[in-house]
This record gives structure tokens, sequence and C-alpha cells, in this order.
């Protein structure tokens, strides 16, 4: 009996969703389903950047409530650390998702680290292909560059950000990701840019509370 009772009050573990939000929310965040931490240790600082600066030169702030988060993938153990890695699962991935983003237009998808990215780039039929060891810190730094200064409003735009920052007391980071002013940190660096963006296009983009 003893044993029975335990048993009945045993938890059932759910199976994390693959997406959350609302698809027609203009701005989307993919992310690596081996990596969820990303939403707090990276997004979330970087959120605080953003929200910072549009409130100090809009004095609005962004409604984030339905933001869409996506897993790039339903399944951790199709995420792949190698060139030659696309599975037939995993092609499948890619073709759902292009079925969505062709559907919702969102403005801009920010990926998080070398999966997602790489993802996003075959979702989109970027070549050549890339594995994902190939984005190291300085080139995904690199695309970050080139997705801001190629900012348009009427496509989707693909921001990469970086998974992991090394971090000390003051979230210093890779020299990389140095803006002009020292000390700036990567949050600041890559919020702020994403914040112009926003701001630029503020009468293009449903998000404001």
């Amino acid at each position: 009996m003893a044993n029975l009772t335990l048993k009945r009050y045993i938890p059932v573990v759910e199976k994390p969703k693959q997406e959350t939000g609302e698809r027609g929310y203009p701005i989307w965040l993919l992310v690596n389903p081996k990596h969820p931490a990303v939403r707090h240790n990276i997004w979330t600082p970087v959120l605080a950047e953003i929200q910072d600066k549009v409130f100090r030169e809009l004095h609005s702030r962004i409604d984030t409530s339905n933001i869409y988060i996506r897993n790039a993938v339903k399944d951790s153990e199709l995420v792949p650390n190698t060139l030659n890695w696309w599975g037939v699962e995993a092609a499948e991935e890619i073709e759902l998702f292009k079925e969505i983003v062709t559907e919702h237009k969102p403005k801009m998808i920010i990926s998080f680290g070398a999966f997602p990215f790489e993802f996003l780039r075959r979702a989109y039929q970027v070549k050549p292909e890339k594995g994902p060891k190939f984005w190291s810190t300085s080139n995904l730094g690199n695309e970050f560059g080139k997705a801001i200064e190629n900012f348009d409003i009427a496509k989707t735009n693909r921001i990469p950000l970086l998974r992991r920052v090394i971090e000390t007391a003051k979230f210093t980071v890779d020299p990389n990701y140095s803006g002009r002013q020292d000390g700036e940190t990567y949050f600041h660096y890559v919020g702020t840019k994403i914040a112009d963006k926003i701001i630029e296009h503020k009468d293009s983009l449903n998000i404001w509370i």
C-alpha cells in the first residue's frame, strides 16, 4: 500500500513545448533546445538594454508578453555537431519552419548560438552550408554586424546572438564584441544596436504597450 501511495504522487515530467507565444508577433527568438537557459542568461539582459534605449528615446516600452520563442528542433537529440548532419527528421523541421516563416513573415528572428543560426540559414537556403562548429564567436559577431548594417524592415532580418558570454563581475565579454566605449558590455552593445533598428522602424512594428 505504501508503495502504491508513493507512486500516486510522483509528478509527471512534461516534455518542454517547442514553441511559446504568438506567431504573429514581429520579433521571434530561435533557440537550441539543449540550451534553454539562453532566454534568461542572454536574452533577458539584452532585452533590458533594448527597453532602456527605447524608453529613453520614445517614452514607450515593448510589449513582450506574446513574443514568439521557438526551439529550432523539437528534440535535443536532433542537434548536430558536424557539417554532414542533416538527417530526415532535421530536414522535416527545416521544412516546417520555412512554412511558418513564409506564412507569418516576422520582421526579425533573433537566434542564439551556432546551431540555431545555421538552422536559420538553411531555412532561408543561404549558401554555402556551414557546420555549426564554423560559427565561432568572431564569425557570429561578423554576421551580427552585417545583419544590423543591412537591416530591411520589408524583409525578415536574421540576427545572431551568442549562446554564451564570458562573464566577469561586470559582464565583460570577448574583445570582438567590445563597443566604442571602454567597458561596454556585449549586452549593451547588441541591445542598443537592435534598439536603434526598432526605434527607426517603430511605426512598422506592432509591439508597443
